[in-house]
């Protein structure tokens, strides 16, 4: 760790020095993942591939494109994993679980160093006390932080999601000098002790935050830089590959780990894409030999950019995450998709047609559930409380509302979901 790099070796490549480490792992982990994840070999022999014609980066344009709805259907034909798991069970560390069900082996080595470096790029250094406000229950993220944070000799409270005014008080009392978690919840924190009569920027010792699982908007970035001292950099990455990208002190875009690979490519054809191109974030990870995915597409938009960063990072950057492939949306991190609602609302016969809505309000998602009954004599108190108990045990998110709305007023051929948020 040197002058703000983690890992000089590995952050610092020259491009030819990268080119020849990325293709020699990727050569290394297809032909691993050929041998002993029946779900590549069937990927690969689906399009008559074999590993050995895997030998660059942009040999992988000929591999289909494995996506989180392909992971469901899989895992339900090929019980647990879908058949990517490379190792025996017992050989497992942890297992995660995403809305879907999605069971997500996790190899800790492979992750914690990249989150380390994610978040020493962040600002985090040995002695801080950091408080984590992703989840700890069952999904990765609360948990692959506190172990990257652990490897820089950082102090951590897992302080998980909710509990705003406890949080608050842990920040003030343990002197917190680090957050990681949403922007939404960071501001949230921000303004309850502001109502509570305390000066942020006096009375807590916060100096660094790194944020992820929705956007953060530029507005909002200043508001915390400026107004109360915090030094806010983003993160981006999926409970499926882990870390895609992190930002350094330069803000000028998100640097991608070097044992992964992330192509830029043209939705519905997976065809690569050249830098300021937008196009679909797919990953093939390098070094996870429990849960190798090989061209996994995350569905998210985005673009690149091969420019120097000022930092002395020579990785390439994405430059900022843009949308959404397909209809499924991201909201307070989870990710929703029709299917799931969909399932949820099967399980009522007085629903007589339903919408979910996603608005924005003070940097905080909201949703919003349209429903339409069958009859005016339905108790609908008691069938708004079953709706949100459901909801939540599908989605592992609870419904900000939910509004009977007339019947016939939903249009029949509406989306599913509706996603009216807009970004400064």
């Amino acid at each position: 760790m040197t002058q703000g790099i983690y890992d000089v070796d590995r952050e610092l490549m020259s491009a030819k020095q990268r080119q020849e480490y990325v293709e020699q792992r990727l050569n290394a982990i297809v032909e691993y993942a050929y041998k002993n994840a029946p779900a590549v070999k069937r990927k690969f022999d689906e399009v008559g591939l074999s590993p050995s014609q895997i030998k660059t980066v942009y040999d992988l344009q000929n591999i289909p494109i494995t996506r989180k709805d392909d992971l469901v259907e899989l895992q339900r034909r090929y019980p647990p994993f879908g058949g990517f798991i490379a190792v025996p069970l017992n050989a497992v560390h942890s297992i995660y679980v995403s809305p879907g069900p999605i069971f997500e082996p996790n190899d800790p080595d492979e992750q914690t160093d990249v989150t380390a470096m994610a978040l020493y790029a962040a600002g985090f250094r040995k002695g801080d006390i950091a408080l984590v406000a992703f989840s700890f229950h069952l999904v990765s993220a609360g948990n692959r932080i506190q172990e990257g944070l652990h490897k820089l000799g950082v102090t951590v409270v897992p302080g998980g999601v909710g509990n705003s005014d406890l949080q608050l008080q842990i920040m003030h009392d343990l002197k917190i000098t680090g957050y990681v978690g949403t922007p939404s919840f960071l501001m949230t924190l921000i303004q309850k002790a502001e109502d509570k009569g305390y000066d942020f920027r006096r009375d807590f010792n916060l100096r660094c935050a790194s944020v992820s699982a929705e956007p953060l908007p530029p507005a909002l970035r200043q508001t915390f830089q400026e107004n109360y001292g915090i030094s806010v950099r983003q993160f981006y990455g999926t409970a499926d590959v882990g870390i895609v990208g992190y930002e350094c002190e330069k803000q000028s875009g998100m640097h991608i780990p070097p044992d992964i690979v992330v192509e830029i490519v043209e939705p519905g054809t997976g065809r690569q894409l050249g830098p300021g191109e937008t196009g679909e974030i797919v990953v093939t990870t390098l070094s996870n030999r429990i849960y190798p995915l090989i061209r996994f597409g995350t569905g998210d938009l985005s673009f690149y950019t091969d420019e120097p960063c000022p930092c002395g990072r020579t990785s390439p950057r994405l430059v900022r995450i843009v949308g959404r492939v397909g209809k499924s949306v991201k909201v307070r991190g989870m990710f929703i998709h029709p299917g799931q609602v969909q399932r949820v609302m099967d399980n009522f016969d007085e629903v007589a047609n339903f919408q979910l809505v996603v608005k924005r309000r003070e940097q905080r998602d909201e949703l919003l559930m349209k429903v339409e009954v069958k009859s005016e004599k339905i108790d609908r108190k008691e069938l708004a409380n079953k709706l949100r108990d459901e909801f939540q045990s599908v989605c592992r998110l609870r419904p900000d509302d939910i509004e009977f709305v007339t019947l016939g007023s939903i249009p029949p051929q509406r989306e599913i979901i509706s996603d009216e948020r807009t970004w400064d």
